[in-house]
């Protein structure tokens, strides 16, 4: 009889990711793992295999389920103005269960492995250029309703947000200054204007 799994991999997964995203993939042991997911290391490595590969399911199932719901959420839920502050708004006031910042898993990942780790670098990379591409999509509704000013430029402005905004979630781990965070939040919207 063929071996069944006796958890939902989907949660599973879930709960791993919170383990990468809270500790980086240094400092997650597979250990932390087990506690983490409840799942016996054998199950772990039999279902996702290494820790490695678990890492960048981890970080895959962050950037679709995380990162981009919150963005199509945000641009069907508000006008594009109030869309891209809420998105900057939101890695402002996103603390951990522990109480600090978690910051963006992306970013973290970006600045631990992507310059050495190719396979994560390339889902970093990949996710910063839909996220690009949303922003600039949004950019143009907004100059299309008359939101934003004209001379603004679509995909020049969207790298511009891009970049304040993976600046934003460094800053949210490294000083999670409420005014300066939010100042950081609303100064990006402004240059919209």
């Amino acid at each position: 009889m063929p071996w069944e799994k006796q958890f939902d991999t989907d949660d599973v997964l879930s709960r791993a990711m919170l383990a990468f995203w809270n500790r980086g993939y240094e400092a997650t042991s597979m250990q932390d793992l087990v506690d983490a997911t409840g799942v016996n290391r054998g199950s772990l490595y039999a279902t996702y295999g290494d820790k490695h590969a678990l890492f960048l399911s981890s970080l895959r199932r962050y950037a679709d389920t995380v990162h981009f719901h919150r963005l199509s959420d945000l641009e069907s839920k508000y006008e594009p103005r109030e869309a891209i502050r809420h998105l900057f708004l939101a890695y402002t006031t996103a603390p951990s269960v522990e109480g600090w910042s978690r910051g963006c898993f992306l970013s973290n990942t970006a600045l631990e492995l992507a310059a050495h780790d190719r396979d994560a670098g390339k889902i970093v990379a990949e996710a910063q250029k839909r996220t690009e591409a949303a922003l600039e999509r949004i950019i143009k509704q907004g100059k299309a309703s008359g939101e934003f000013a004209s001379h603004v430029k679509p995909a020049e402005a969207a790298a511009a947000l891009l970049a304040s905004l993976i600046g934003l979630s460094v800053l949210t781990r490294s000083r999670p200054e409420p005014h300066l965070l939010r100042t950081i939040a609303e100064d990006a919207v402004k240059r919209l204007d």
